[in-house]
C-alpha cells in the first residue's frame, strides 16, 4: 500500500505518559496544526475530555476524517480497542474500551496499535526504509533492505520490528 496515494484524512494521536499529540494526515502527509495536550489526568473521565478536546481541535482543521488511527504505549488488547494497565497511564487500570467508546463518539473506524509497533510500521511504508533503498537505485548499488527494527524513547521505551512490509506483533502487541 503506497501511503501517499491514500487521499483520506485520519486523525492521528501519539498518547504517551507525558502528552497526548493530536494531528492529522492525508496522503502520508500531516496537515493542520499539531495539538499537544497534557497526558497528566486524575480519573479516567478527565483523561477521555483530553482525548476528545483533541481530536475536535483537530477536527476543526480538516474538511473532513475518514479514521482516528493512534499509537499507545505498551502491551493491551489492540484488535479490540481496549487498553489495559499501563505503568505511565494508571487511570486505564483494570482494562478501557477506549477504540468503541471514541467510535461511538466521533462516528469513524478507530485503529489503535502499539507506539513502538507503528513506528516501525510507518518508518518501513514511508519513511526511513524506502529513502534508503531509493538513495541505494540512485548510487547504483542493486540491494534494497526489507527489514527494520524501530526504537522509541520517551517516558518510557518501545519497539517494532517489521519483515517483507509485515508488521511482527506477538502476542498482545509484545513481540
Amino acid at each position: 500500500m503506497d501511503i501517499y496515494k491514500q487521499n483520506k484524512t485520519v486523525l492521528t494521536l501519539d498518547a504517551g505518559g507525558t502528552n497526548l499529540v493530536f494531528s492529522a494526515m492525508c496522503a502520508g502527509e500531516f496537515i493542520g496544526q499539531e495539538i499537544v495536550i497534557s497526558a497528566l489526568a486524575n480519573t479516567l473521565d478527565e483523561f477521555l475530555s483530553k482525548l476528545i478536546q483533541g481530536f475536535e481541535q483537530v477536527l476543526s482543521q480538516v474538511e473532513e476524517a475518514h479514521a482516528i488511527s493512534f499509537a499507545f504505549p505498551g502491551p493491551a488488547d489492540y484488535k479490540n480497542g481496549i487498553i489495559g494497565d499501563l505503568e505511565n497511564l494508571k487511570v486505564f487500570k483494570g482494562g478501557v474500551a477506549l477504540g468503541p467508546f471514541l467510535s461511538n463518539y466521533f462516528k469513524l473506524p478507530v485503529f489503535i496499535n502499539n507506539d513502538g509497533d507503528l513506528f516501525a510500521l510507518g518508518e518501513s511504508m514511508g519513511g526511513f526504509l524506502p529513502k534508503t533503498n531509493a538513495l541505494l537505485r540512485e548510487n547504483g548499488v542493486n540491494k534494497s533492505y526489507h527489514n527494520l527494527l524501530g526504537l522509541t524513547f520517551g517516558t518510557g521505551f518501545g519497539a517494532g520490528f517489521v519483515s517483507n512490509n509485515q508488521l511482527l506483533q506477538g502476542d498482545n502487541c509484545a513481540a
